[in-house]
């Protein structure tokens, strides 16, 4: 099927939908890219998408692995985020990542494509995470730059406050929720100023913790996600080593509830 118009999105695990788990998907997520094209296919039926995203890539890697293929596409709309797994290390020049940013990005410009880029979130409310919030700060800063220096659309997800609320997050606390995934893709169309007919769900209540709770809580977080997660980072293997991109070639996806 020939599309007249293409939209390609490119990232790590926030863009590849991990999260908003559907086992009838491939990889088994749906995720904000995907309700994206959906929302924009059922307005225009024109539309057609790739989504080259998979979790745990850092910058370097999206951009060696992606643009390329991406290109190929011949994309009129191309929606990248990248850095927020090298920002997640010991040590990373955030400078030294997003000049190669502005470079991808600039490169994805003069295709003729709209690009659509993203500030990082603002985790300073995490014990744990909140520890990399000045180098997020910075790396958004930049990111500013580049999408005022090169004509792209920003999605200021920093100041998208509500999702402070941890029931936009899944039970990992490192990805987004269904509820999540669906309010980020609203704020994508927002930006596009595309209609859309989606609805952020209904959120559960809260239960409600003392002190010891929350630390056992907390504890039983570390151990099952937190342990694993830094344990993969001191052996150098990623969640995504073996998965390829969920939708390579472009199709038109249609919503499905």
């Amino acid at each position: 099927m020939t599309f007249s118009q293409r939209y390609v999105a490119l990232g790590d695990s926030f863009t590849e939908g991990v999260g908003d788990w559907d086992p009838s998907r491939p990889n088994g997520v749906r995720g904000w890219a995907d309700r994206v094209a959906e929302q924009l296919a059922l307005a225009d039926d024109s539309w057609g998408y790739a989504n080259l995203a998979i979790r745990g890539k850092k910058l370097r890697q999206v951009i060696d692995e992606q643009i390329e293929p991406a290109l190929a596409l011949e994309p009129t709309l191309v929606s990248i985020y990248a850095g927020g797994n090298d920002i997640l290390r010991p040590k990373v020049d955030i400078d030294a990542i997003v000049q190669s940013y502005d470079s991808a990005i600039g490169r994805l410009r003069a295709s003729g494509a709209a690009v659509l880029v993203f500030t990082g979130f603002d985790s300073g409310q995490s014990p744990i995470f909140g520890r990399t919030r000045g180098r997020t700060a910075l790396y958004n800063e930049l990111v500013r730059e580049a999408a005022d220096a090169h004509g792209a659309i920003l999605v200021d997800y920093w100041r998208l406050k509500v999702l402070q609320d941890e029931r936009f997050w899944d039970v990992d606390r490192l990805h987004m929720s269904p509820a999540g995934h669906i309010l980020t893709a609203k704020k994508v169309l927002e930006v596009l100023r595309a209609t859309d007919a989606l609805d952020v769900p209904e959120l559960d209540t809260l239960p409600a913790r003392d002190r010891i709770q929350r630390l056992r809580h907390d504890a039983r977080w570390a151990r099952e996600y937190l342990g694993p997660w830094v344990g993969r980072r001191l052996r150098g293997v990623s969640s995504g080593d073996n998965l390829s991109a969920r939708f390579p070639s472009l199709v038109q996806l249609t919503p499905q509830g």
